[in-house]
């Protein structure tokens, strides 16, 4: 569980300097047009720390894992993730960005894709702390299916 713990920290460190990254060049303020194609490139360091997550994992094992065993590890690292993702999500919103919500609550509105009252329920610490949550769960066990089932070795029997 040990490697499990580091990498979820390791992953949750990433998502904070990004989300500081996406601040400081203006994605979520003067470029705010772009957060959503850019915030996705995000999924290619995701990808590469559970990649490594389970090639760690598979190191320990001798050089040899079982889709499960790879699976699980990625799991487990989301979990990690998803217990984490409240405290970054917090973090960022009080110490980094706290005007976040209403930036993009008034973009979306002013954009015509949402009315006030739905960007105000999707776009608020609570939502976002679920969509953090839940998400982390959804897509870590997605990417781990993934590379997990490139990573396996067979175990000799």
């Amino acid at each position: 569980m040990k490697t499990e713990i580091k990498f979820g920290l390791l992953f949750s460190a990433a998502q904070l300097f990004w989300l500081v990254f996406e601040f400081v060049f203006g994605l979520q303020t003067t470029f705010i047009n772009l957060y959503a194609v850019i915030s996705n490139f995000f999924a290619v360091p995701a990808i590469v720390i559970m990649a490594y997550a389970i090639l760690t994992k598979r190191s320990e094992l001798g050089g040899e894992i079982t889709f499960l065993k790879a699976l699980l590890t990625g799991v487990l690292v989301s979990v990690v993730v998803a217990v984490i993702s409240p405290l970054v999500i917090l973090i960022f919103h009080y110490l980094i960005n706290p005007h976040f919500f209403t930036d993009f609550q008034n973009y979306s509105v002013k954009m015509g894709k949402m009315q006030p009252q739905e960007a105000k329920d999707y776009f608020n610490l609570k939502s976002y702390i679920l969509q953090g949550i839940f998400g982390a769960l959804a897509m870590g066990t997605v990417t781990s299916l993934v590379v997990a089932a490139v990573i396996k070795k067979k175990v000799s029997v």
